[in-house]
């Protein structure tokens, strides 16, 4: 059985990560406190800013962008999008 955590971005029990996202204390707080469905999402998220925006990963400001855009997604608050995208309609 997956352990499960109390998603923050959810606000419910959730399946967690397998292992932190990456080391030190920001990939453990959100191993302890983020799901795999909010990563998973965050991740989608994360490429479609890189590509619309057209990021610069190797960029230190790029890099803090991305940081600041995944605390806002994880916490449920509002998020950039990229520019000129319109989600699929249901």
């Amino acid at each position: 059985m997956s352990r499960t955590v109390m998603c923050r971005k959810y606000k419910q029990e959730l399946p967690g990560l397998d292992r932190p996202p990456y080391p030190g204390p920001k990939g453990q707080a959100i191993y302890d406190d983020v799901s795999k469905k909010a990563w998973d999402e965050w991740q989608a998220h994360q490429t479609m800013l890189i590509n619309e925006r057209r990021l610069n990963m190797m960029d230190v400001e790029d890099r803090k962008f991305i940081q600041q855009e995944m605390d806002k997604f994880l916490a449920g608050e509002a998020y950039a999008q990229a520019d000129g995208y319109v989600p699929p309609s249901s």
